[in-house]
């Protein structure tokens, strides 16, 4: 019963509506299609603006060719292109203006009197194209204004006709079109905005009727499920409310007294329920805590990962500060020597990136994961570049570096030429970093025809008995270690180890407490078969 004179009244409004949005819809498109045309005609003013100004840069560069001789003709050429292409515009602008402007006569009068312009214009830009190719700088004894008269008269006369006079009433011409077509487009959104005012209030009081209706109707049967509501709100559940009548409010009051029964039950269900979220809640911050665990520990390894990162490019960078001091020490050297500096600091550069590599393969707890590609390479280049790139550390901390090679010169190793080359550098370094000031450094390499041996020999501070066996422990550094130098994190041997275990061979290490270490490395002259 409610419900049908309900949807009665819905499907009243819901017409009112429609009709309101039909004529909404009608107005707009009025509206739009004269502001189109307003923004058309604005269109058509900007472009003829557009190509005086375009004519009055090729007046200047006309003068600057007369005058000078380093005018570019591609400046005159961009002028001209430019005023074509305005005048492509305006030609596309008047079509449109032809098939939007709704008074047929006036459109047809107005699209002559553009297309008569347009063809002027055109034939203007045509004979100063000409013209103007023949620009040449004046010589020293011609006329200038003689000269400068006669580009005038091509820039504003053609076919007879003055073109300013001609443009400057083109120009008050659209401007009129232009304020024509403002005026209408506003008349056109003032109708808009009263025929959605009167529509507005025609669904607002058709609305208010509506209401004013229901109202009346629906007092008694609300009230009575209100006082129901409250008592059942209060916790009354013996109250029954009036269930007479066979309308929807009838129903609903039915339904409220069968709900009053079972209300008890769904707060048992509800009680249950509560108490099983708090369940989860204290499951849920447990999980929490744990992850709050996890982030501190994934934290701590991130400021591991930068300790370790500083250690391992602490050493390039001191080569690379060192060459470019070398090259700028003393008087000014030659290009090859420059080279050479240059050269050194490409390849450290280079190795940069791979220990950057490598800190993240260590990082993730995987040192053995280094990635290495061996082949059968002269031992000899490597060695070489090693030496060269500590030179500047050794140099800085008074060391002296000597290599007696006991081998062939050609003689080649199973390795990764790059990675071995990294090897040395962090043995030589370490052996460096760990002496004191005049000592010297040896690299002593031999071949037994099966494996290539490396002994880095330093004279240092050496490494205690009981400190030996941990020293490629990754993060370990002895007594010794850490009050002859404070800044070191105990990375270095072990990442030789690893990159000495991934070219199949074997790095050993001897020491006696304050009389100096040897670093022994072992790699094959071949590729291992289980390798």
């Amino acid at each position: 019963m409610f419900g049908r004179r309900l949807s009665l009244a819905l499907v009243c409004l819901a017409l009112a509506a429609l009709l309101q949005g039909a004529l909404a819809w009608w107005a707009i498109e009025s509206a739009s299609a004269q502001v189109t045309r307003g923004r058309v005609a604005s269109d058509l003013v900007k472009g003829h603006w557009q190509l005086a100004a375009s004519k009055q840069r090729l007046r200047s560069w006309t003068s600057q060719a007369l005058l000078l001789p380093n005018a570019n003709p591609a400046e005159r050429d961009a002028h001209i292109s430019d005023m074509r292409k305005t005048l492509d515009s305006l030609q596309a602008l008047t079509q449109k203006a032809l098939a939007l402007d709704t008074d047929e006569a006036r459109a047809q009068r107005d699209w002559r009197d553009r297309q008569d312009t347009l063809a002027m214009l055109r034939h203007s830009v045509d004979e100063l194209d000409v013209a103007l190719r023949t620009v040449r700088p004046l010589p020293a004894d011609a006329d200038p204004a003689a000269t400068w008269d006669a580009f005038k008269r091509t820039f504003d006369t053609s076919q007879g006709q003055d073109l300013r006079e001609h443009v400057r009433q083109t120009i008050a011409r659209e401007q009129a079109a232009e304020m024509r077509e403002r005026n209408a487009a506003d008349r056109a959104l003032l109708q808009l905005a009263g025929g959605v005012l009167l529509a507005t209030l025609a669904i607002a009081l058709l609305a208010a009727t509506f209401a004013l209706y229901f109202a009346q109707a629906l007092r008694r049967p609300l009230n009575n499920l209100n006082s129901g509501a409250q008592a059942l709100q209060r916790g009354e559940l013996h109250h029954r409310m009036d269930e007479r009548g066979t309308d929807e409010f009838a129903a609903v009051a039915h339904t409220l007294d069968t709900m009053a029964v079972e209300l008890q039950q769904h707060r048992e269900r509800e009680t249950q329920a509560r108490h099983e979220l708090e369940r989860q809640v204290n499951a849920r911050t447990a999980e929490l805590q744990e992850a709050l665990h996890a982030l501190q520990q994934v934290d701590a390894s991130r400021r591991q990962l930068f300790a370790d990162i500083s250690h391992e490019l602490r050493t390039p960078t001191t080569a690379i500060r060192g060459e470019a001091e070398i090259a700028l020490r003393g008087k000014t050297k030659t290009s090859d020597n420059y080279q050479d500096s240059l050269r050194r600091i490409v390849e450290i550069s280079t190795q940069l990136g791979q220990v950057i590599d490598d800190l993240l393969t260590m990082a993730r707890s995987d040192a053995h994961a280094l990635w290495v590609q061996t082949q059968a390479l002269p031992v000899a280049a490597p060695v070489n570049e090693a030496l060269a790139q500590v030179q500047a550390l050794a140099q800085q901390r008074r060391v002296s570096v000597v290599w007696d090679n006991m081998a062939s010169p050609d003689l080649t190793v199973w390795c990764d030429g790059p990675r071995l080359r990294q090897l040395m550098v962090l043995l030589l370094d370490n052996a460096i970093r760990y002496s004191n000031e005049g000592a010297q450094v040896s690299l002593q390499t031999s071949t037994d025809g099966k494996d290539w041996h490396a002994h880095v020999v330093d004279q240092g501070i050496g490494i205690s008995a009981d400190e030996l066996p941990r020293v490629f422990e990754r993060h370990f550094r002895g007594e010794q270690a850490r009050r002859h130098r404070a800044d070191g994190v105990g990375l270095g041997l072990s990442l030789a180890l690893a990159l000495a275990e991934a070219h199949g061979g074997t790095l050993d290490i001897a020491s006696v407490a304050g009389r100096g270490t040897t670093v022994s490395l072992s790699l094959p002259l071949k590729q291992r078969e289980n390798a």
